[in-house]
């Protein structure tokens, strides 16, 4: 597939039912192995949408969600926003989530929507993510966006069981989002 036919656009209400099974069947297939499998097994589509139709309808301070759309068929979803500093949002930027049907990982849909999210981003001097550290896949993806870790990590427990997460940077000066 070429991301020829691929248009990014502001997610809609409608849209959360899946966003929603893309976020889950995201979750399941990048961090199977990373995760304890029960509590992947244990995610929920329905309880999901549910969270996100809410919080869409809620209106986040400051969020933006896009979705990737190939053929009328939405097959991904990134969110961005001020970088939260705990409770705390700053003058940088976040890239909070990125998240493809996995029938869709390696077609360029995520390239796309990391593309347009920079895009959205380019007046802030930073754009932050967490990764976790065992991503590989991940990482590689946004070393080759131009993003770098910085040497901070978080400690992060799924059922008992350590995930920590590594944070990425990307500064001003880099506009595409393939280095």
């Amino acid at each position: 597939m070429t991301d020829d036919l691929l248009r990014i656009r502001p997610m809609a209400l409608d849209d959360c039912d899946r966003v929603s099974e893309i976020r889950v069947r995201g979750w399941q297939y990048a961090y199977r192995g990373l995760m304890p499998q029960a509590f992947l097994d244990g995610l929920s589509v329905e309880r999901d949408a549910v969270r996100r139709r809410a919080r869409f309808r809620d209106g986040e301070d400051g969020v933006t969600d896009l979705v990737a759309e190939r053929d009328g068929e939405v097959v991904g979803w990134a969110a961005h926003g001020p970088y939260r500093d705990g409770e705390v949002r700053t003058s940088d930027a976040e890239l909070y989530a990125i998240y493809l049907d996995p029938a869709h990982v390696g077609t360029g849909a995520g390239r796309r929507l990391l593309e347009a999210v920079l895009g959205q981003c380019a007046r802030y001097a930073r754009v932050y993510l967490w990764v976790l550290k065992g991503n590989t896949r991940a990482r590689r993806f946004y070393e080759t966006a131009g993003f770098r870790p910085d040497g901070t990590e978080e400690p992060y427990e799924v059922d008992g069981v350590p995930v920590p997460e590594v944070r990425y940077v990307r500064s001003r000066g880099l506009t595409s989002a393939s280095g």
